[in-house]
């Protein structure tokens, strides 16, 4: 589903799916709520001080073990809701026409 003009197809969620916020270096973590998704970012809404968004990159954990993570930099902030965008491994920013790795083995 496409909306807000975006490149890439975001899945908005139909209930609040609870996430946290980590700093690279493990010194701070937010407790946040995914509001919507892409293969290249998200929208989120951010629960107490935005303070240690100034970071440049630091990590959207998306389970409660710590298992499922994205590499992120913030795009924009709106009061308590953020825009982020999703790094690759190289350090680069995920392209919306980035082919799946099973697509690029074949």
């Amino acid at each position: 589903m496409k909306f807000d003009g975006r490149k890439d197809s975001r899945v908005k969620m139909d209930h609040r799916q609870p996430v946290n916020l980590m700093g690279s270096d493990g010194t701070w973590r937010r407790s946040c709520v995914l509001l919507d998704v892409s293969n290249t970012g998200a929208k989120i809404e951010v629960e107490g001080t935005l303070d240690v968004l100034q970071a440049k990159e630091f990590f959207l954990v998306l389970s409660s073990t710590g298992l499922a993570y994205r590499r992120c930099e913030l795009v924009w902030i709106d009061g308590t809701m953020a825009g982020v965008h999703f790094i690759t491994a190289d350090g680069k920013r995920k392209s919306a026409n980035a082919k799946p790795a099973a697509a690029e083995t074949k």
